[in-house]
């Protein structure tokens, strides 16, 4: 049960990933962001397949150079939110593609783990958690029409 909830999970990232990826067409600098999710999105799409991927050594290399990039990448916007936010983060652009970097790093970290032991326990609910956490909060922004309402036009004009 554990094997098969791990798998649909990383089935569902995958699709969030590619989602995310898609989305990216009216953005400013699409090209950089489609290539930060399409890569977790095959390396998921890999893991749910079939799950001892994980062990290769060209997976591995991916993931983590990977997520290198994507930690530079948390801590660069972390910093200039910081310096330049003046609202609910979730309104500034550089807030949402924190979160997208954020979950990504979590997601990878997850997937590279679960080649030592097999996923249970507190790391199959972290990763259940996860997997909803992007899908939840889409579907809040979604229904939250005063919060798009101020954003870019790029950002309204997508799907």
């Amino acid at each position: 049960m554990a094997g098969r909830l791990w798998r649909l999970c990383n089935l569902l990232m995958a699709a969030f990933f590619g989602l995310a990826a898609a989305v990216q067409v009216n953005d400013p600098d699409a090209a950089l962001w489609t290539v930060v999710y399409l890569v977790p999105a095959a390396l998921t799409l890999l893991v749910s397949i079939k799950p001892s991927i994980t062990d290769n050594g060209v997976w591995r290399s991916l993931c983590d150079l990977h997520s290198a990039g994507c930690i530079v990448g948390t801590v660069a916007l972390a910093c200039s939110l910081f310096a330049y936010a003046q609202g609910n983060i979730l309104q500034e652009e550089e807030g949402r593609e924190l979160f997208g970097l954020v979950i990504i790093t979590i997601w990878m970290s997850l997937c590279r783990s679960s080649a030592k032991s097999p996923l249970g326990g507190v790391r199959l609910i972290a990763a259940v958690v996860v997997t909803l956490c992007p899908f939840v909060s889409w579907l809040y922004i979604y229904v939250n029409k005063e919060m798009r309402a101020s954003w870019p036009t790029h950002c309204k004009t997508v799907i």
